[in-house]
């Protein structure tokens, strides 16, 4: 008899195994640039530049600063690190991301240890992608911000506590109307916390919504976030 063939493993599996593949291939082959498009390399001098030399700033949010407006190349870089798995783009994103920390906490980065507290991805997101984006670049930033000197470490805090629609579409308040009490905060949060001062991270902010309630649920647990900082923003705070 012929053998059996061998199960095919399931997406939780697979996925993991396939974004390991694709890092070891970069390396191999390198691909294009993901911000332009550059041949033979994934990131160009030219958009490394660019999204090096960003200078943060406030966004709609006075108290969420971050590294750069959402246009290209910083946007095609975000997009290929979270959604087609360029693992690699995560050290000069999350160098980005720290320089953002630092814009927001100005003089009170040093006042105490920072604890970066990255967004919650939803376990099918994570599942799917094989890796979890927001929580790898919020390390990546710890550890540019431990080369500049500063005690940093990225823990997630933050967890679902039920589903929410598909914000694609959705206006500022109803992205507000549909995370309301969506987040929650892990148990072992005020162990990790002790002595910290938390940041509140993630990849991009649109109308803020999700960095809210990401506030929220830390202040309804006793543990109050009061700033936050991103790689991207699509607004930036009015001059006034």
């Amino acid at each position: 008899m012929p053998p059996s063939p061998s199960p095919t493993p399931p997406p939780s599996v697979r996925a993991p195994f396939a974004h390991a593949l694709a890092g070891l291939l970069d390396v191999l082959l390198p691909a294009d640039c993901a911000g332009c498009g550059s041949e033979r390399t994934q990131l160009c001098p030219a958009c490394r530049h660019a999204l090096a030399t960003a200078r943060p700033g406030p966004t709609l949010l006075p108290w969420a600063h971050a590294a750069a407006p959402y246009t290209d190349p910083v946007r095609q870089l975000l997009l290929a690190h979270k959604e087609r798995g360029v693992l690699r783009l995560a050290g000069p994103l999350g160098e980005a991301l720290g320089r953002a920390v630092r814009s927001v906490l100005g003089a009170r980065a040093e006042s105490a240890p920072l604890l970066l507290v990255p967004m919650p991805s939803a376990r099918t997101a994570v599942r799917a992608r094989g890796h979890d984006p927001t929580l790898r670049l919020a390390g990546a930033a710890a550890r540019s911000l431990r080369r500049a000197g500063l005690d940093a470490r990225a823990a997630p805090l933050l967890r679902h506590a039920r589903p929410v629609a598909d914000q694609t579409g959705l206006n500022a308040a109803e992205r507000r109307r549909n995370l309301h009490g969506a987040l929650t905060v892990l148990p072992r949060a005020r162990r990790d916390l002790a002595g910290r001062q938390p940041v509140l991270v993630d990849d991009l902010v649109t109308t803020g919504a999700s960095l809210s309630e990401a506030a929220r649920a830390l202040a309804d647990a006793g543990l109050p976030a009061r700033v936050a900082a991103t790689v991207a923003a699509t607004a930036v705070q009015p001059a006034g």
